[in-house]
């Protein structure tokens, strides 16, 4: 019977225990500079999480992954414009934190969490990517980063991605902001390296991420062209002429300023 006593309380103690604990969690309030795996947590304002957002051009069709979702407040503002959102965080109570607001806000159909490390996870369906991190962190991500498909757009708060620039700065000036006041956005670009060939000559690009220069030899004929990438879309310019195109993996379609059309193939 002693025996028997003493396993009864010990059930009594553990469940004690993870009541407990379980109360603890849902209390969980997470504190401005409390550390992280990779970076400590400091809340993105709301004013700029909007403006994020509005700047990634975030729709009902988008589906956002925000890489370190601490609190969760990008996925659910993401979620209440119509998008599917997922938070990707380490920190298990930062998890369940942003489940619940979820339920909270009315959007847990849409917005997603999980507890996973941002290196080792899968993102490559996201159409669109947010990031709070460390430029360090950010360069660490960025080859990821250029294998998704043209046209993804990645927005960062304050830090950038080194000699990678962004495509758009925004800078707001509500004081309550502090140092985290700015927001950039790169659009993923398709890869153009290299040499593709034309009806009548052929086409070397030298692509350094959104940016193109290079030669177009037509007939015997080289020019050199300057121009750039929004996502799979391709403009430049080659002794006045204008190439527009559409890149579709190793094919470039488009049309020329002076009218007709060009294509390209490697």
């Amino acid at each position: 019977m002693k025996g028997f006593r003493f396993i009864a309380k010990f059930a009594v103690a553990l469940c004690l225990l993870l009541a407990a604990a379980g109360g603890h969690a849902q209390n969980y309030a997470p504190e401005v500079g409390q550390a992280g795996k990779d970076v400590v947590w400091v809340p993105t304002s709301q004013a700029l999480v909007d403006a994020m957002l509005n700047m990634a051009n975030v729709t009902s069709s988008d589906y956002l992954i925000d890489l370190g979702a601490g609190d969760g407040r990008i996925v659910i503002s993401a979620a209440k414009r119509g998008a599917t959102a997922l938070g990707i965080e380490y920190n298990p109570d930062m998890v369940e934190l942003a489940k619940r607001s979820a339920v909270k806000e009315g959007v847990a159909d849409r917005a997603k969490f999980e507890r996973a490390d941002i290196f080792e996870s899968d993102f490559s369906k996201a159409t669109v990517i947010t990031l709070f991190l460390l430029p360090d962190l950010n360069l660490k991500l960025r080859p990821k980063i250029l294998d998704m498909k043209p046209g993804t757009r990645v927005v960062s708060n304050n830090f950038d991605m080194a000699d990678w620039q962004p495509d758009q700065t925004k800078s707001l000036t509500e004081s309550e902001l502090g140092d985290y006041d700015t927001a950039h956005l790169w659009i993923v670009p398709a890869k153009v390296d290299g040499t593709w060939r034309l009806d009548n000559g052929q086409i070397s690009f030298i692509q350094n991420f959104q940016n193109v220069t290079g030669t177009i030899t037509i007939k015997g004929k080289g020019m050199k062209l300057a121009g750039r990438l929004d996502g799979d879309k391709i403009s430049f310019n080659a002794e006045g002429t204008e190439y527009t195109g559409t890149v579709s993996g190793n094919t470039i379609s488009g049309t020329l300023g002076g009218g007709g059309s060009w294509k390209a193939v490697r």
